[in-house]
């Protein structure tokens, strides 16, 4: 099931290409930023999204990744008492903590709010010990991960991160992983709306304003890195006369939780209002029926597994256009699911998003004589 699920991200992540036509985005102070569009997946508009950045961030998502993999294959569980040991104390790096005591007995439920409410970099170390036993084997976990889920500038050294030289990463790979956490982990997604825990009667308040200002916000995390700013990573849900609408925000490099609520709301409400969503196709419409060759049948229906949406800006949707691209001859077999070309959805002459169509049946060989005379008619084509 987990292989499938990744395909199927794959098939998502082709998407993450273009930022979206013509977009009037608001005055922004951040020195990086992006807005995305998570139903759609299109980035529909950025600046520095590949600006590399400390890793404070992406480390504390990409521990919770892991712990949330720890929970769902048994390896851990929610009320699992962890001793703290001194080696889970020695973050030291003037971020956020909870202030965790040697031979304290904390839960895996607590370290893991302590770390998505709070961003505390001894929880962050307590469970990364707690799923491998060692930091040095968690971190190479994290780049494994990194890697597999598409990341492709990203470089983790501690759990928690700090500095660039601790680690770092981009807004853009920032997108992937919070995508990623999105689409996986909604069992526990819940933990990142919390606006706050009490822990050895210390009040901890979430970072991340955008949940006190915007009921439509139930995540991700907002962050300090020492000397480097703050950052918010923020998504909000909103219902439209097309479906539910989801919208991921990113803004790095500011001096203050608040100027980064503010940042973020501009870009939430940017892509809100800015953008109508359409549904393109339905799940098994068939786009096209491309001639196969050497096969069972002499067409395949191709098309997309799931309803497919694109975001446009106002006004636009009257002047979208596509383009189907192929690599033929099609020879079989062909299985169901197989990348058969790529929509190419435009506007004008602009290309907003690149959409990868599949076989929507299986396809296999001919007969030999069926076989032997589509090999006499390509040599004439």
């Amino acid at each position: 099931m987990r292989k499938s699920l990744w395909q199927l991200c794959i098939l998502f992540f082709a998407m993450l290409v273009y930022p979206a036509y013509s977009l009037a985005v608001p005055k922004m102070t951040a020195k990086a930023w992006l807005l995305m569009d998570t139903v759609s997946n299109q980035i529909l508009a950025s600046r520095g999204a590949d600006r590399k950045m400390a890793s404070g961030t992406a480390s504390k998502l990409m521990t919770a990744c892991l712990v949330f993999d720890a929970l769902k294959d048994g390896k851990t569980e929610l009320d699992q008492e962890v001793v703290i040991s001194e080696t889970a104390l020695h973050p030291g790096s003037g971020s956020a903590s909870m202030f965790l005591q040697p031979g304290q007995s904390v839960t895996v439920q607590d370290l893991l709010q302590g770390l998505l409410v709070h961003g505390a970099d001894d929880a962050a170390l307590a469970l990364a010990l707690t799923v491998s036993g060692d930091e040095r084997k968690f971190v190479e976990l994290m780049n494994h991960e990194a890697s597999r889920i598409g990341m492709k500038s990203t470089q983790f050294v501690h759990p928690y991160g700090a500095s660039v030289k601790q680690g770092y990463s981009t807004p853009a790979d920032l997108a992937v992983l919070s995508m990623y956490i999105i689409r996986n982990y909604q069992a526990y997604y819940d933990y990142f709306s919390i606006r706050e825990i009490t822990h050895n009667r210390i009040r901890m308040r979430n970072p991340n304003r955008l949940l006190w200002l915007d009921a439509a916000v139930d995540g991700l995390m907002a962050t300090n890195s020492a000397g480097k700013g703050h950052t918010l990573v923020a998504s909000a849900k909103r219902q439209s006369v097309s479906g539910e609408r989801r919208m991921l925000a990113i803004v790095t490099g500011l001096s203050s939780d608040q100027v980064c609520a503010q940042e973020g709301l501009k870009l939430l409400n940017s892509g809100f209002q800015d953008f109508d969503m359409i549904r393109l196709f339905k799940k098994g419409q068939v786009v096209s029926s491309p001639v196969v060759w050497k096969g069972s049948s002499g067409e395949v229906d191709i098309g997309f597994e799931e309803d497919t949406y694109i975001s446009v800006p106002k006004g636009k949707a009257s002047r979208l256009r596509s383009i189907l691209v192929r690599q033929d001859p099609l020879i079989a077999p062909i299985d169901e699911g197989t990348q058969i070309g790529t929509l190419k959805i435009m506007i004008d002459d602009n290309v907003i998003a690149e959409l990868p169509v599949v076989a929507l049946e299986q396809i296999n060989v001919a007969s030999f004589l069926g076989r032997l005379w589509d090999t006499i008619c390509l040599w004439f084509k």
